[in-house]
């Protein structure tokens, strides 16, 4: 198992243990991507590109500023790209 499966497999479970009902995305750069396309948050390819929208993220999010995106930010990360998704729905209705 990858480093991330081990992330994501733990994220899950702790996530469980604290009472997050949905499970915690993998944090897959083309996942995380994904998330931040749903916020309106367009990421390139770039890893650096990344990491800063993950350090940005985290910084408004209120949480510690790593660039790391462990199970609490995804958690979050996927949290609000679900209900910009939910708005965006309203909107267009």
């Amino acid at each position: 198992m990858s480093a991330r499966g081990m992330l994501s497999l733990v994220g899950n479970a702790v996530g469980g243990l604290i009472g997050w009902s949905e499970s915690v995305p993998p944090a897959e750069p083309e996942v995380l991507r994904a998330l931040f396309t749903d916020l309106g948050v367009r990421v390139g390819p770039d890893e650096a590109e990344l990491t800063e929208a993950v350090r940005y993220f985290q910084t408004r999010a209120g949480l510690p500023v790593d660039g790391e995106a462990g199970p609490r930010t995804v958690h979050l990360l996927a949290r609000y790209a679900a209900e910009a998704r939910e708005i965006n729905l309203i909107q267009a209705a």
